[in-house]
């Protein structure tokens, strides 16, 4: 089978750039950094052997390359990390015009991101995305950050790459259960905004085809980012599900899946839009019933509600003491719920309180 020829999906907004999806990309990269002397290869360890073919690729362009390899994960994302990073930029001499390359899976592009923010208040960064959550979500949207102890991602900045590749040749090799945590990204864009996504997997499971969901998603967020960048209006809508998906990966010490955590904020973010007379018990239903086909958890440890509460409210989501939950008045119809009673909140986590455990 002949490569496809790669989708080239505009961003726009104040700094426009684009996602490009297709296979075999390292040839794109080069021309991103047009102007650069160094670049800072930022990935985690377990992806040596990839990035030292991508830093093969740069260095025959003419480019100096320095690896930075950092933890797995979200292990990555913390102030310790990024200050090794800023250290070996400075001792490496990186000025305004140098650049940095995150490959990776979410939390990586999440820590370059910020380093690349950071560093002289703002050099180019280049995402390579080589997971299914880091194609679809965090890689585009230029939301970059780290976890500090209060909750995950409350230090950060708003910094759009100069470009992001989407090389679907890294999903062939990508276990399995990280595929299928990706996957709950991807059904967070059809019900917000695109449900053809929905009837996709409905038909084909976990064997729906990778480049169309990969396109659909990324269009989705595309489309919302270019208008709304700082998250002051339907950005928020991005969020779908992750108010309560961010308090459990919080209480789990962040050893659980980002996507596995979404599926279970999703089914109830669905129930809290159905206990509020807002979303028709069809479409709330239709949520636990494709993720769980995809082999996505719908239910979380019944003990913790306390704890997750308590962890919701430092959500950057949240206003003042208020908390906010994205729900939908409809199939692609996202709205705000702000300050839902105890009672509404009862009535969604009862939706997915399990007997134990977590969330995958």
């Amino acid at each position: 089978m002949s490569p496809r020829v790669p989708v080239r999906i505009p961003v726009g907004g104040p700094a426009p750039y684009e996602v490009v999806v297709g296979d075999g990309l390292d040839g794109e990269l080069a021309g991103l950094l047009g102007g650069a002397a160094q670049v800072a290869l930022v990935h985690p360890a377990a992806l040596a052997g990839r990035a030292a073919a991508v830093a093969e690729t740069l260095r025959a362009a003419g480019l100096a390359v320095l690896p930075l390899p950092v933890p797995d994960g979200e292990a990555a994302k913390t102030l310790a990390v990024a200050g090794e990073c800023w250290d070996a930029l400075g001792a490496a001499g990186f000025t305004r015009s140098d650049a940095v390359v995150g490959l990776g899976g979410g939390a990586t592009t999440d820590l370059a991101g910020w380093v690349a923010a950071a560093w002289l208040r703002g050099v180019r960064v280049v995402h390579l995305p080589t997971t299914l959550l880091g194609m679809v979500d965090a890689a585009v949207g230029g939301k970059t950050g780290i976890d500090v102890a209060a909750g995950k991602n409350l230090v950060g900045a708003f910094h759009p790459p100069a470009g992001v590749l989407c090389d679907l040749t890294a999903l062939a090799t990508l276990p399995p259960a990280d595929y299928r945590a990706g996957l709950a990204e991807v059904v967070k864009c059809g019900f917000i905004a695109d449900p053809a996504i929905l009837d996709l997997l409905e038909r084909d499971g976990v064997a729906a085809p990778a480049a169309e969901l990969v396109e659909r998603a990324v269009r989705v967020k595309a489309a919302v980012v270019g208008r709304d960048l700082r998250d002051s209006g339907e950005r928020e809508y991005l969020n779908y599900g992750h108010t309560l998906a961010h308090a459990i990966e919080r209480r789990e010490r962040y050893r659980v899946r980002h996507g596995d955590a979404v599926a279970v904020g999703l089914v109830f973010a669905a129930a809290l839009g159905r206990a509020a007379g807002r979303l028709d018990p069809a479409t709330a239903d239709r949520h636990r019933t494709v993720l769980a086909t995809l082999g996505l958890p719908v239910t979380y440890d019944g003990t913790g509600w306390p704890e997750l509460h308590e962890a919701m409210r430092v959500d950057k989501k949240a206003r003042g003491a208020v908390l906010r939950f994205v729900v939908l008045d409809g199939p692609a119809r996202p709205a705000i719920l702000a300050d839902p009673g105890p009672e509404l909140l009862a009535e969604a986590w009862s939706a997915v309180a399990g007997d134990g455990g977590g969330a995958g």
